[in-house]
């Protein structure tokens, strides 16, 4: 079983920063790609950013240049750096992290319970 915990999430003022965490956890042979989905209401889910485990990144073009994707792979954490915040970036950010536990296990997708970020004034 795996377990995947957020934080950092929170209130803060348009142009303001936040750092959101993504640790993993449990009994697993392989972490592979981690990234970020975030929701607002009565939007559809999208795919913010993601990481490879060798570290390539990929992001959403319209948080390009202000958020920034990185993992720890000694720890198993995943950070989302959100700088240059906008009222529009406002949502339940998801993470996540494809994992193989064993071998010859085929990969399965874990996610975090999401948390909430708003940006206001």
């Amino acid at each position: 079983q795996v377990q995947l915990v957020e934080s950092g999430g929170g209130l803060v003022q348009p142009g303001g920063s936040l750092r959101l965490s993504c640790a993993a956890s449990g009994s697993f042979f392989a972490i592979y790609v981690m990234g970020w989905y975030r929701q607002a209401p009565g939007k559809q889910r999208e795919l913010v950013a993601f990481i490879t485990s060798s570290g390539n990144t990929n992001y959403l073009d319209s948080v390009t240049g202000r958020f920034t994707i990185s993992r720890n792979n000694a720890n198993n954490t995943m950070y989302l750096q959100m700088n240059s915040l906008k009222p529009e970036d406002t949502a339940v950010y998801y993470c996540y992290t494809d994992v193989s536990i064993s071998s010859s296990a085929s990969r399965r997708r874990y996610w975090g319970q999401g948390t909430q970020v708003t940006v206001s004034s």
